[in-house]
């Protein structure tokens, strides 16, 4: 490979961080932009069934292996029904039924702090202090982002936020499976049984919980393409180059740039204010994610 070859694959594996930030962060713009025409269970059961076919025909053409025994296609399983359907459900469940937006995303901000807790006595990976300090200094910095929004602690649900932490817990636990058992599976393939898992957990629970509401109307079209290939194509399949090659600690503490990246978005396309509070606080997240994964 040239010298030029090399550079450009160094730039590109450089940006693979921020990139899947910025699509992740779009996740809650689509969620805004369907709520009034789509309910949620149908609206990701219908994602994750086109996200496991995409994947099936990419998979296809490539001439992707596909797992080879029954551990393998559990494996992918278990990884889909975590990260996808207990992750989702979880969170979208729980601010429908009363959680305030902004909690549910701080619930979800515990993420980094569970990973580097688990990483050691699931997967050997010790996290240094530089990095413990990193992921506290995030925490922080997510915790100013969404102040705004968090209200008062004292009324919340009790349910809605057991079910939101749940939900924490399962993406906390799926990225940690996937980094555990996913290192020589293809990466195509294994998306395309993850989905199918995500689908097949997600759509009874539509079927018993919701009327099916999908108005077909141009925002929720829109909506449920960028899903599908932004999201689930795009996004995951970034999140899992990221979980193979880095340490879980460090690829976890991403998403503490997730809450400024869509309060940005959401300031831009939707007009919604942005305090000073907010702004140092998107300040604190990013300098606690690059010294979490710093080297």
């Amino acid at each position: 490979m040239t010298i030029e070859g090399r550079h450009g694959m160094g730039m590109a594996e450089r940006a693979m961080p921020l990139v899947f930030v910025v699509i992740w962060s779009t996740g809650f713009i689509v969620a805004r932009l369907i709520a009034p025409h789509a309910e949620p269970l149908t609206f990701l059961s219908i994602r994750y069934a086109l996200g496991a076919l995409v994947f099936s025909v990419i998979a296809v053409v490539a001439g992707a292996r596909w797992p080879r025994t029954l551990a393998a296609w559990r494996s992918a399983l278990v990884a889909g029904v975590l990260m996808q359907s207990v992750y989702t459900v979880g969170v979208f469940w729980a601010v429908r039924h009363g959680l305030p937006a902004g909690i549910a995303a701080l619930i979800a901000g515990l993420q980094p702090l569970l990973t580097g807790a688990l990483a050691f006595p699931l997967l050997g990976e010790r996290v240094q202090p530089r990095q413990w300090f990193g992921i506290a200094l995030g925490f922080s910095g997510a915790l100013l982002v969404l102040s705004p929004g968090t209200g008062t602690i004292a009324t919340l649900p009790i349910l809605p936020v057991a079910v939101c932490f749940g939900g924490m817990m399962g993406m906390t636990l799926g990225t940690i499976w996937q980094k555990r058992t996913a290192a020589g599976a293809d990466l195509r393939t294994n998306a395309a049984v993850q989905f199918l898992g995500a689908a097949v957990v997600t759509t009874p629970l539509a079927l018993l919980l919701e009327d099916g509401r999908f108005d077909g109307s141009l925002e929720v079209w829109a909506g449920l393409l960028w899903a599908v290939f932004g999201l689930s194509v795009g996004a995951i399949s970034l999140l899992m180059l990221l979980i193979r090659r880095g340490a879980i600690a460090g690829v976890a503490s991403l998403f503490y740039l997730v809450p400024p990246v869509s309060a940005t978005m959401a300031f831009l396309l939707f007009g919604e204010q942005l305090s000073a509070v907010q702004m140092t606080g998107m300040l604190v997240a990013a300098a606690g994610v690059a010294i979490a994964n710093r080297g």
